[in-house]
């Protein structure tokens, strides 16, 4: 008897190391890219339609949910002045997925690595044992650059970009705190349309490359059909023209730098921006996808 009672506990512990081998599944960050569908890498595209579940950001456009009609989709975006998921939350709910499924997307907007609260992600996946993989996607600042047609960075003129933003959670800027502005030739801040003018002010009077001429374009809604441009100066940015202007329900883009200039501008309409900076808060132009197309 007690040597089949061995023999059955044996058993037992065998049957219980095969439960809990049971193999976990992977996550994939993956970037969702600028707004449109249609500028998701390939990579990205295979891995939502492979997909078990999804957790996806507030700014992806629900198109790009038919990307992946087989998998449980969970909306954990974080949309600044509305309710939104925790990150401890959404950490928790990555982890508990990869228990029962095999193939995790977390779908997020633009690239992963720049902004996107990956690295608090991955740590906590990587502490619990899971396997993870990060795939870029277009950030805005790209699909910006993309779309008005003005680089980022030019020989002579631009050597450095930042990208910027002002919004860390529960770190965000309390009213009169100084604003911290890298000495980048071309800086681009994101999430930055409550602070736009005092950005602006700052630079005018503390910036070595930034006075108050230097070109501003704001983008909205980059890459998608509602997509905006806002075009002037940091010194009119900084008296509040664009305040009105902008839309709360869309991101916004703020691009300022000597590479930004028009290029077909002369100079004297350099000098005096005030007119065509007017029509253009007046018409608030809109940028169609025709815009952006080859």
């Amino acid at each position: 008897m007690t040597q089949f009672s061995n023999i059955a506990h044996l058993a037992n512990r065998t049957n219980s190391t095969n439960t809990s081998a049971t193999p976990r599944g992977k996550v994939y960050l993956v970037g969702a890219g600028p707004g449109a569908v249609d500028l998701i890498t390939v990579r990205g595209a295979k891995l939502l339609a492979q997909a078990n579940i999804v957790f996806y950001d507030a700014l992806v456009d629900p198109e790009m949910l038919t990307l992946c009609p087989q998998a449980e989709k969970i909306e954990v975006g974080k949309r600044c002045g509305k309710l939104s998921s925790a990150q401890q939350f959404i950490n928790k709910r990555l982890v508990d997925a990869a228990q029962k499924h095999q193939v995790i997307v977390r779908l997020k907007g633009g690239d992963p690595m720049l902004f996107g609260r990956a690295d608090e992600e991955i740590q906590t996946l990587k502490a619990a044992g899971i396997e993870v993989a990060v795939v870029p996607g277009i950030t805005a600042a790209l699909a910006g650059a993309a779309s008005i047609q003005q680089s980022l960075t030019l020989r002579g003129v631009s050597r450095s970009v930042a990208f910027i933003t002002l919004a860390q959670g529960a770190e965000n800027l309390a009213p009169g705190q100084p604003i911290s502005n890298p000495s980048a030739d071309t800086l681009v801040y994101y999430m930055g349309r409550k602070d736009a003018a005092r950005i602006a002010q700052q630079l005018i009077e503390q910036s070595p490359n930034q006075s108050s001429n230097t070109p501003v374009q704001i983008l909205e809604a980059v890459s998608t059909p509602r997509e905006r441009l806002w075009t002037s100066t940091l010194q009119e940015l900084a008296f509040g023209k664009a305040d009105q202007w902008f839309d709360s329900r869309s991101p916004a883009l703020i691009m300022i730098g000597e590479a930004l200039r028009d290029k077909a501008q002369s100079i004297q309409n350099l000098e005096s921006p005030g007119s065509e900076i007017d029509n253009g808060l007046q018409d608030r132009q809109i940028l169609t996808n025709g815009r952006r197309s080859a």
